[in-house]
């Protein structure tokens, strides 16, 4: 069997079990069978697979089958410009979470020292995206999972930013370290009966703790912004990524803690997604 026999077959199993973008799942789970990136399996679709081969990619197929992520399979995400270790410990990366180091970057651009913090670092990659490539930029995260940490730092080493990294293993509400010029983070926010409705992939395998947002979606959110009016430094900015419907309650959060809000940004599905605010 060759390899273009084989991702057809693989495509065929994913769409009968409604697997968006099967065949797409399949190349990608081609190429971590044989160890090559997707245009080399695109460049060599009449290469002639072994049996061990075989075995694999179907056994691959097989689970991504019953909804498990590609991510989790692969052990990769592309995040903003750097490929990322993921497990099912940690969130899988998105690209509206991108909106946070967008303007991370932008507001950092002509500053010297910056000291951030991210609050739930999960895989790391909102703030290595940014350390690497603000040379003057330092980080601490922290997470209540130590999985999660031990994650962060292997991105860290693979990224050649872990001399200006420090992780915690903290809840946000006892986390007293330092005064920060850039806080940022992506909570837990969907509402707690919401999460059964999520997609297959979502609900059934990424973690709840990075889902859960309680009853109203906001349980996370009001200790994130409570906590960061107090490490915050004066005139220091908070970016926060939020649900498509938080806007007006976390607006009014953020003026009860003295924050000013500067921007409301939008995802690519036009939700409000990511809000910039300063610590007034």
């Amino acid at each position: 069997m060759n390899i273009d026999l084989a991702i057809n077959e693989g495509s065929k199993i994913l769409k009968s079990k409604f697997i968006p973008n099967p065949l797409l799942d399949a190349e990608i789970l081609m190429a971590k069978t044989i160890n090559k990136d997707r245009n080399y399996i695109l460049l060599n679709l009449n290469k002639t697979l072994s049996e061990n081969q075989i075995n694999s990619f179907y056994k691959l197929i097989k689970i991504r089958s019953y909804g498990n992520p590609v991510a989790y399979l692969t052990k990769k995400r592309f995040f903003w410009n750097t490929e990322f270790y993921v497990t099912s410990d940690t969130l899988i990366p998105r690209p509206e979470t991108e909106l946070i180091v967008e303007n991370a970057l932008r507001l950092t651009r002509q500053k010297k020292k910056i000291n951030i913090l991210d609050i739930g670092v999960g895989s790391g990659c909102i703030l290595l995206s940014i350390l690497q490539e603000r040379e003057n930029c330092y980080g601490i995260g922290i997470d209540i999972s130590k999985k999660c940490l031990k994650i962060s730092q292997i991105n860290a080493i693979n990224l050649q930013v872990s001399s200006r990294l420090k992780l915690y293993k903290s809840d946000v509400d006892k986390f007293n370290i330092g005064k920060y010029d850039l806080i940022v983070s992506n909570p837990p926010y969907i509402k707690k009966f919401q999460l059964k409705y999520l997609e297959r992939d979502v609900a059934n395998f990424e973690p709840r703790l990075a889902l859960d947002g309680g009853l109203d979606g906001l349980s996370e959110v009001r200790k994130v912004i409570k906590k960061s009016s107090e490490l915050i430094k004066k005139n220091g900015k908070f970016i926060l990524e939020i649900g498509f419907d938080q806007k007006n309650k976390i607006i009014n959060l953020l003026k009860k803690e003295g924050f000013y809000l500067n921007s409301i940004q939008k995802d690519l599905g036009k939700n409000d997604r990511c809000i910039v605010a300063t610590k007034i």
